[in-house]
């Protein structure tokens, strides 16, 4: 089940294309001059401590909030100047949970497919395709609140992705989730990269959720400090690794870290 076809102009551009984004919450800048590039089916991850911006960032991507600098596009188009079209290839897993807990899987998810004005036949088909590929196939009927964390989260993916987006935005999706969920979450994600061609922003504070072959955006106080491969941000410094890289890059400790189990 692949996103939805995309044009031959959209193939030949960025899955997201950030340029010179500066947002202040009046004189506290939250984002400083931010720039970054995701092509399509790329895993890229955000990577940063809490208020270095991530939030802000996918605010911006999602129309939240508006950017008054700098342009933010999705496969081409502008999210200011044609917001529609770049919201209908975008999908999105907020860090707080956005699902209805007296609703069951199956309706939250055929509620999301009315809002972007899908069919009946659309929703109940992609509905069921989605939570099999999740695998909540069987707890289609149950409702939120009966549910794991992770499960739950499984959920929003499955949502996010049943207008068949190109992007799919992820704003530390683990939160509060035990090691094993974690580690199904994470490679649920990186499998839309690999099997559909999904281009994918994954933001964390967690060291354990970069995949050594993940893009590397390293966000610092609203500041984009490097991009690149693992090996390429270890290279711009004398580090050993990510974690020694990030701490000389900001010039600060406090990086968590956890089993490398998640790689």
């Amino acid at each position: 089940m692949a996103a939805s076809a995309m044009s031959a102009a959209e193939a030949a551009r960025p899955a997201l294309q950030v340029e010179g984004v500066t947002h202040a919450f009046g004189k506290r800048v939250a984002l400083d001059n931010a720039s970054l590039e995701i092509d399509t089916s790329r895993f890229c991850v955000l990577l940063g401590l809490n208020g270095a911006g991530k939030t802000t960032l996918f605010s911006l991507i999602t129309r939240l909030y508006n950017n008054v600098s700098g342009t933010v596009s999705v496969l081409g188009h502008d999210v200011r100047r044609a917001p529609g079209e770049a919201l209908r290839r975008l999908g999105v897993v907020f860090q707080q949970r956005t699902l209805d807990l007296d609703l069951t899987a199956r309706q939250n998810l055929m509620y999301h497919g009315r809002l972007h004005g899908m069919s009946r036949r659309e929703i109940t088909e992609r509905t069921a395709q989605e939570l099999e590929r999740v695998g909540l196939a069987d707890r289609a009927g149950d409702k939120i609140r009966s549910l794991s964390g992770g499960q739950m989260r499984r959920v929003e993916i499955a949502r996010s992705l049943l207008h068949r987006p190109q992007l799919l935005l992820l704003d530390e999706p683990t939160v509060g989730l035990d090691v094993e969920a974690r580690r199904d979450i994470l490679n649920r994600v990186r499998d839309l990269c690999r099997n559909d061609g999904v281009a994918v922003l994954w933001a964390t504070h967690l060291l354990d959720e970069v995949p050594d072959d993940a893009l590397v955006v390293v966000l610092h106080r609203g500041r984009v400090l490097a991009s690149g491969g693992v090996n390429e941000i270890v290279g711009l410094t004398a580090a050993r690794n990510l974690e020694g890289a990030f701490a000389e890059l900001t010039g600060l400790g406090g990086f968590e870290t956890s089993p490398r189990a998640l790689s």
